[in-house]
């Protein structure tokens, strides 16, 4: 068949293609004899189906456990998407206002569903499946999420993460091995009785304590704060999704758990211990740890009262009420 009976596309395609294979040494021919054997890819094969939905093996045989266990892997490919985006933004030279917004906006649209799926925790399991089988999960916990660990290393300087009563002591020029152990979810994982790190925290510093030790240098100058403030006159739109990142991290996120921890965890007069030891009365709730990614945005008086009404909201008002 001579070469204008072919379809002018289909001949500009098989143009460009010698060209690519001929900038890269690779014989274009032997391509295209592969795709003549190769299969047609299907649905099940692209997205890895099987092996998905092989990845949820419970502990026990209560059947909310898989409920759990689907959520938080759930959970964490939502982390990955928000990480992806991270990364466009602190790859970007130059950074456009327009390409941050639109980054900026589906890490948003992410916590949004983050956010709102927790009622899969505290509406799609019983209570006393839970409380059951939870004790097979020792010493795991969710503090473990390293995926989380990253998103807040990669949004702030890391000093804004040191814990409250140490903060005023570090600065951007702290060396990352310093801000590493004195950051606030290190707080959260300490036994109470001794003082002594849980092994829950021994654990996860042992997987990945060298890994976010480099983030934190890695991304000393190129976290979002840092390219926001590189950007020059942020429009008010901007500023506002930076401020919308930062409530939805740090105060809508964590308070949604704490929900749900409020639920299957709190019993008067005592509150029963989160899986590894972790003290989560006082490591979620946001007044007590004051996270706040861009305090620069802040007024201080905003920032005194860091999560205070969605608490008194949600969570006191609730819990006044049943006690009534």
């Amino acid at each position: 068949m001579h070469e204008s009976q072919f379809d002018p596309k289909i001949l500009d395609r098989i143009h460009q293609l010698q060209e690519k294979f001929k900038a890269s040494g690779q014989d274009m021919l032997s391509y295209l004899e592969g795709l003549l054997y190769a299969d047609y890819l299907t649905y099940w094969e692209y997205i890895n189906l099987d092996v998905l939905l092989s990845l949820q093996q419970p502990k026990t045989s209560f059947k909310d456990e898989k409920i759990f266990i689907i959520y938080h892997q759930i959970t964490e490919l939502y982390f990955k998407l928000i990480i992806s985006e991270m990364e466009q933004i602190s790859e970007e030279d130059p950074l456009s206002e327009e390409f941050f917004k639109t980054r900026l906006e589906r890490i948003l649209m992410y916590f949004d569903h983050l956010i709102s799926s927790f009622a899969m925790m505290w509406k799609g399991m019983e209570k006393e499946q839970f409380l059951k089988f939870r004790m097979s999960l020792l010493p795991s916990s969710g503090f473990q999420s390293a995926q989380f660990r990253e998103i807040e290393l990669m949004a702030t300087d890391a000093f804004n993460l040191v814990t409250l009563s140490r903060r005023s002591e570090f600065d951007y020029h702290s060396p990352a091995d310093d801000l590493f152990e004195n950051l606030y979810w290190q707080q959260g994982a300490i036994e109470l009785a001794s003082g002594e790190k849980t092994l829950t925290l021994k654990t996860f510093e042992k997987k990945y304590g060298k890994k976010l030790k480099e983030l934190i240098e890695g991304y000393r100058r190129k976290n979002l704060w840092q390219k926001f403030i590189d950007i020059e006159n942020p429009s008010r739109e901007l500023i506002d999704l930076m401020k919308q990142f930062d409530l939805k991290a740090n105060v809508f996120w964590p308070l949604a758990h704490y929900k749900s921890a409020v639920r299957y965890l709190h019993r008067d007069p005592t509150d029963i211990a989160a899986t590894g030891g972790t003290n989560w009365q006082k490591y979620l709730p946001p007044r007590f740890q004051k996270v706040i990614f861009f305090p620069e945005l802040w007024t201080e008086k905003e920032m005194e009262e860091w999560g205070k009404g969605w608490v008194v909201k949600e969570i006191f008002g609730e819990e006044i009420q049943k006690n009534d």
